[in-house]
C-alpha cells in the first residue's frame, strides 16, 4: 500500500515543494516557495505557466513532465526576478496521476537569500543551505569588522601623519611641512614666494608677563597669519617665535607686499591678555621665486633670512624684498645665521 505524505509534513521537510495534479496545476506551494510569489499565491496555476522547464529541453506539457520523473530539472520562474531553481519530480504514489516537485536554489542559494530577505527558518533544518547561510553571515560579519577595522587604520594613520606635520601650540603647520612643500614646489618648477616673519620685542613679552602670555600670543599671531593668507598657502611656525609663510602662484609683487602690509599692521596692534597688554610686531623678509635657474631650499630659505636681517637692521615692523646686495651688505657686517634659530631681540 503507497501512502503520500501529508502537506504539514511536506512543508517541513520540504519546504520548497509542490503538489501538482495531474492536469499540471499546482495544488499546494511549500512555505518557501510560496514566499517566493507572496503577491501571486501560486495555488491554482499551471506549474508551466509559472515555471520555464530549461533542463531537459522540449519539456511542453504535462505529460513530458510526467515523463521526465526522477529527472533532474533545471528550471526558471517565467516572472522577475527570474530566479533559477533545480527540482525533482516524482509521483504522488497514490494511484492519480499527482506529482510532487521538490525545489531548491542550488549554488544560487546565496542569491535567493538576498532577494527574498529568506533565513534559516526558511529551510530543512537537513539543508545544506543552512551550512551555506551560516557561512555567509560570518562572511559578511568578518568584512563588516574589517572594513570598520580598516577605516579605523586610516584615519589613525591620516590623524599620525597630521600630527607629525603640525605645530602643537599653534596648529600651524611644522618645519618638516614647510620642507616638503618647499621641495615640492621647487621640483614643479613654478613660480612662488617665501615669507620669513620673525615677531619684534616677543622676548619681553614672556621675560615681564610669562610664558602664559607667550603662548597666548603666538596662537593669535597663527590667527592672523591665516586670515590674511589663502588656503592654499603653508604657514607653518619653524621656530620659537619665527614662521615661514609659502604663497604658489604668486605673479605680482604688489599681492606680497599687500599681505606682508597687512600682517605687520595687525600684529602692531596691541593683544590683551588677563588685563595686560603685549606688544609686538613683524619684521618679514621675501624671496619671489619667479621661472628661471633652479635654486635648493637651503639657498631660497638663506636668501629669505638675508632679507630679514635687513628688515630687522632697518627698524623692525617692515618687509623686505631680496635682492643680491643685500647680501653683499651682510657679509660686508654680520652675517645672517641662516636657517637656525636667532637671538630674540629685545
Amino acid at each position: 500500500m503507497t501512502h503520500t505524505p501529508d502537506s504539514a509534513v511536506l512543508d517541513a521537510l520540504c519546504p520548497m515543494h509542490l503538489s501538482v495534479s495531474g492536469t499540471g496545476h499546482i495544488l499546494h506551494a511549500g512555505p518557501t516557495i510560496a514566499k517566493l510569489r507572496p503577491d501571486t499565491p501560486l495555488e491554482g496555476r499551471r506549474f508551466l505557466e509559472v515555471f520555464s522547464v530549461e533542463r531537459p529541453r522540449a519539456i511542453a506539457s504535462v505529460a513530458d513532465l510526467r515523463a521526465a520523473a526522477h529527472t533532474k530539472l533545471h528550471l526558471e520562474l517565467r516572472d522577475t526576478p527570474r530566479t533559477s531553481l533545480k527540482g525533482i519530480m516524482v509521483p504522488m504514489g497514490d494511484g492519480s496521476d499527482g506529482m510532487i516537485v521538490n525545489l531548491s536554489f542550488g549554488i544560487s542559494v546565496i542569491d535567493g537569500v538576498r532577494d527574498y530577505a529568506l533565513t534559516n527558518a526558511d529551510f530543512a533544518a537537513t539543508d545544506l543551505a543552512i551550512e551555506m547561510l551560516y557561512i555567509m553571515e560570518a562572511n559578511t560579519a568578518a568584512m563588516g569588522l574589517s572594513r570598520h577595522l580598516n577605516a579605523r587604520l586610516q584615519r589613525s594613520k591620516v590623524a599620525a601623519e597630521t600630527q607629525a606635520l603640525t605645530d602643537t601650540l599653534t596648529g600651524l603647520k611644522n618645519r618638516r611641512a614647510m620642507d616638503a612643500t618647499m621641495e615640492r614646489l621647487l621640483a614643479l618648477g613654478g613660480s612662488f614666494a617665501v615669507m620669513q616673519i620673525d615677531l619684534d620685542y616677543f622676548k619681553t613679552v614672556n621675560d615681564t608677563l610669562g610664558h602664559a602670555a607667550g603662548d597666548y600670543v603666538l596662537k593669535r599671531v597663527a590667527q592672523v597669519m591665516l586670515e590674511e593668507t589663502r588656503t592654499s598657502d603653508t604657514v607653518a611656525r619653524v621656530g620659537g617665535d619665527e614662521f615661514t609663510v609659502i604663497l604658489p602662484d604668486i605673479k605680482d609683487e604688489e599681492v606680497l607686499r599687500g599681505v606682508g602690509r597687512r600682517i605687520i599692521d595687525r600684529l602692531e596692534v596691541p593683544i590683551p591678555f588677563e588685563g595686560e597688554e603685549c606688544r609686538i610686531s613683524a619684521s618679514i623678509g621675501t624671496v619671489w621665486i619667479q621661472s628661471g635657474p633652479t635654486v635648493s631650499a637651503d639657498q631660497v630659505l638663506s636668501d629669505a633670512d638675508i632679507a630679514l636681517y635687513a628688515s630687522k637692521h632697518a627698524g623692525r615692523a617692515q618687509q623686505t624684498f631680496y635682492k643680491p646686495e643685500l647680501r653683499e651688505a651682510a657679509n660686508a657686517g654680520v652675517p645672517p645665521k641662516g636657517r637656525e634659530r636667532r637671538t630674540e631681540e629685545q
